[in-house]
C-alpha cells in the first residue's frame, strides 16, 4: 500500500482549503470547478503528545516527529470515469494513493457555488462512489478480456490462476455495475489477494471528512448525520472539521497562538490533528521512538513489523546487522520519570529478532555490520 492519503470530493467542497491548512503551504483554490488540475503533495507532521513528553524527560538537541503524505486531488464530477471534467487524469492520481479522504460539504453557503446546485451529502457521496466504481469496472473488464486467453494457455499453473481470478472478477463486476465498490463487495481475504495486483480504487480504505460551518463545530448538523450514517454502514471513520477555521489556525505563526485560538473557539484540538491521526492509523502505520541527548524522534513502521524490520526504517544496515533491541514502553517512562528508574523497576527489556514492535515503544538497536 502507498503510504499517502488522497483528498478527494466534488468541486467546491473545501479540499484545497483543507490541504492548505494541513500543509501550511497554499494550494490553488478558487470558487469554480477544476481550479486544481495537478495534484498538490504535502508532507504533514503527525501530532503526537508522547513525543514532547519523552523530550521533557530526556532533553535532546532536536525533536523530530513522524510524518505522512497528503495529496490534494482535483474535484471529480459525474462522468469523471468517462473523462468528464478531466476525470481520467484525476482518477489516475487516486490510484497512486494508499487511502482516500473523501471531503463532503456539510454546510450551506449561497456565496460558494455547489456543482450540483444544492447541498446533499448523500447524493454527493453517491456521485463519487459511482464514478470510482465505473473506473474500476473498466479496469476489471480489461483484465477479464486478458484472462480469456490465459485460461486456455498450455501452462496449467497460469490457466489455473487465471480461472480463479476470472471467477472473483465476474462476481465483483456485478457489484461494480450496481455502484458498489470492491471495499464493500464482501470479498474474503483470499479473494482480495487474488485481485490485489489490479490496485482497484474502490478497494482502498476510505474515511469521510465532514466540512462544516464553524457554527456547527459544537454539535452535529443534519448534513453530518447523513455522512455518519453512511460511514457507519461501510465501517468507515468520519472526521468533522471546519476548513475555513482550520485555515485561520494554520495561518497563526506560533504554537501558543494556535492553542489560544483553539481555547477561544472552545476546541480541545484542531480537526486537522484528528484527520492526520485517523489517516495515519488507517494506513496501518504506527510509531516507535528513539531517545537520546542528540535527538528524540518518532519513527513510522507498519503494524506487525518485527524489531529488525523496524530497525530498517532508520537504515538498512540496522536491519541487516541486527543483534537485539533494548526496549521499553513510553507509558512506563512517563510513570517512572527516567530511564534509570525504568531499569530499577525492571521495565527495560532486551528483545530479539522475533519481537513484534508495539506502538509507543522506545527502542535502542544493537547491530553489527
Amino acid at each position: 500500500m502507498a503510504l499517502n492519503c488522497g483528498i478527494v470530493g466534488l468541486p467546491n467542497v473545501g479540499k484545497s482549503t483543507i490541504f492548505s491548512a494541513l500543509t501550511s503551504a497554499p494550494a490553488e483554490a478558487a470558487n469554480y470547478p477544476f481550479c486544481t488540475i495537478d495534484p498538490n503533495v504535502g508532507i504533514v507532521q503527525v501530532p503526537d503528545s508522547r513525543l514532547d513528553r519523552i523530550a521533557a524527560i530526556i532533553p535532546p538537541e532536536k525533536v523530530m516527529p513522524a510524518a505522512v503524505e497528503f495529496v490534494d486531488i482535483a474535484g471529480l464530477v459525474a462522468g469523471a470515469s468517462s473523462g468528464e471534467g478531466l476525470g481520467n487524469r484525476f482518477l489516475a492520481h487516486i490510484r497512486e494513493t494508499g487511502i482516500i479522504a473523501h471531503v463532503v460539504r456539510c454546510f450551506a453557503d449561497d456565496d460558494i457555488v455547489h456543482v450540483a446546485g444544492s447541498v446533499d451529502p448523500a447524493r454527493d457521496i453517491e456521485t463519487i462512489h459511482v464514478e470510482l466504481a465505473l473506473a474500476d469496472l473498466e479496469t476489471v473488464d480489461k483484465r477479464l478480456a486478458r484472462l480469456e486467453k490465459e485460461k486456455r494457455a498450455n501452462d496449467r499453473e497460469l490457466a489455473k490462476k487465471a480461472t480463479a481470478q476470472d471467477a472473483v472478477l465476474r462476481s465483483l463486476r456485478a457489484k461494480l455495475e450496481e455502484g458498489v465498490g470492491a471495499r464493500n463487495a464482501g470479498l474474503t481475504e483470499e479473494q482480495q489477494a487474488v485481485i490485489a495486483d489490479l490496485h482497484l480504487i474502490t478497494a482502498k480504505p476510505q474515511l469521510y471528512v465532514c466540512n462544516v460551518d464553524e457554527n456547527d463545530l459544537g454539535g452535529e448538523n443534519a448534513f453530518v448525520a447523513q455522512v455518519r450514517e453512511i460511514a457507519a454502514a461501510e465501517g468507515a471513520d468520519a472526521v468533522v472539521l471546519c476548513g475555513r477555521l482550520e485555515s485561520e489556525i494554520a495561518a497563526l505563526e506560533t504554537v501558543g497562538e494556535r492553542e489560544e485560538f483553539l481555547r477561544e473557539a472552545g476546541l480541545e484540538e484542531s480537526g486537522l490533528n484528528r484527520l492526520i491521526r485517523t489517516a495515519y492509523g488507517q494506513l496501518g502505520l504506527r510509531t516507535y521512538f528513539t531517545a537520546g541527548p542528540k535527538e528524540v524522534r518518532a519513527w513510522t513502521f507498519h503494524q506487525g513489523s518485527t524489531a529488525p524490520q523496524a530497525a530498517g526504517v532508520i537504515h538498512s544496515d540496522f536491519e541487516r546487522g541486527f543483534i537485539r533491541a533494548e526496549v521499553y514502553g513510553c507509558d512506563d517512562l512517563f510513570e517512572h520519570g527516567s530511564e534509570a528508574a525504568l531499569r530499577g523497576a525492571g521495565k527495560l527489556r532486551s528483545e530479539g529478532r522475533e519481537y513484534v514492535v508495539r506502538d509507543g515503544d522506545v527502542m535502542h538497536f544493537r547491530f553489527n555490520v
